[in-house]
């Protein structure tokens, strides 16, 4: 009779969440977004040296007051930035598709925070700065598509393997999504890791809601094997953190084996080198899910509450 009970129970749960969904979708759908997105990078490698004065004046924020025309001038005629525009023209013949997917996610955003004013979207060529691939300020939206070229791109040939998995534009608007949430969260003052945890499970449940259309691997920047690993291994996951107590450890190296960027995580068990990096990260994503599955709480109360009340309140199991 109890199984039963929870059955009907699992059914009614996720009938509600389709009719939300639904709702959210339709509603969406309804936002009126005037999204403009500048391709800089083709405007500038079009230019001529007569142009430069034009371009300064449009887009006055590229262009350093402490450098003269002749800087950019002689960057027109170099090779390789010529050779950089070639292959990202390539890739990117036509920005179509990834302006529809930027308009969807800005939807979402006005959506869930109404009071946001949507950045004026600027592709650039940024010389393969990785690090900074996506820059939200203010009002404007910087992407730089040499970034998204693929990873087995020949300018990605001296970069370390696990970045390069993420040049890929697949990943584009996971990385807006991640820009966009870092103007939401806080890094938390708590040096916990459970607190770390959860503030990167919060800034992947944000994309749960502004990317719906997106796979996990995509919101988390998995391979779909990645993904598929961290799902079948979460028991042994939480197993460890909670045979070894770390969840509320301090220890400042738990960052680097479990939270930043990496090939793999660092068990220090056999498992490593099968692992991918960030598995942290993954298991406080599953928090604040089930977090969100067992709360009556709005995404905007989420992102204040604090690591502790979100772990305590969750009754998180993992999926065996």
């Amino acid at each position: 009779m109890k199984t039963r009970f929870i059955a009907v129970l699992v059914i009614l749960i996720s009938l509600h969440s389709c009719k939300n969904e639904t709702r959210v979708s339709e509603d969406v759908s309804k936002i009126q977004l005037n999204l403009t997105v500048q391709r800089f990078d083709r405007e500038f490698a079009e230019a001529k040296p007569g142009d430069i004065p034009k371009l300064k004046q449009k887009f006055p924020y590229l262009f350093p007051k402490q450098y003269s025309d002749s800087v950019w001038i002689a960057k027109l005629k170099d090779t390789l930035q010529n050779e950089i525009f070639s292959e990202v023209n390539k890739t990117f013949p036509n920005f179509d598709k990834e302006t529809e997917d930027l308009e969807l996610f800005f939807k979402h955003v006005v959506y869930y925070f109404p009071k946001y004013r949507t950045p004026e979207v600027i592709t650039v060529i940024s010389d393969v700065d990785y690090s900074n691939r996506v820059i939200l300020a203010d009002t404007l939206l910087l992407i730089g598509l040499d970034n998204y070229l693929g990873k087995g791109h020949k300018f990605y040939g001296g970069i370390e393997q696990y970045i390069a998995a993420g040049l890929d534009k697949t990943f584009l608007i996971s990385d807006v999504a991640s820009a966009f949430g870092k103007t939401k969260l806080r890094f938390p003052s708590d040096r916990t890791f459970l607190a770390q945890m959860i503030y990167y499970g919060k800034e992947l449940y944000l994309k749960d809601k502004l990317m719906p259309l997106a796979t996990d691997a995509q919101k988390i920047v998995y391979t779909p094997e990645e993904m598929e690993w961290a799902q079948a291994n979460e028991e042994q996951i939480w197993r460890y953190f909670i045979e070894r107590e770390i969840l509320y450890s301090t220890d400042n190296m738990l960052a680097p084996r479990f939270l930043d960027p990496a090939p793999f995580s660092k068990f220090r068990l056999e498992l490593d080198n099968e692992s991918p990096g960030r598995l942290g990260r993954y298991m406080g994503w599953q928090i604040v899910r089930a977090f969100m599955n067992n709360n009556d709480v709005k995404l905007n109360q989420l992102l204040a509450l604090s690591a502790d009340e979100i772990f305590k309140k969750s009754n998180y199991k993992p999926k065996k």
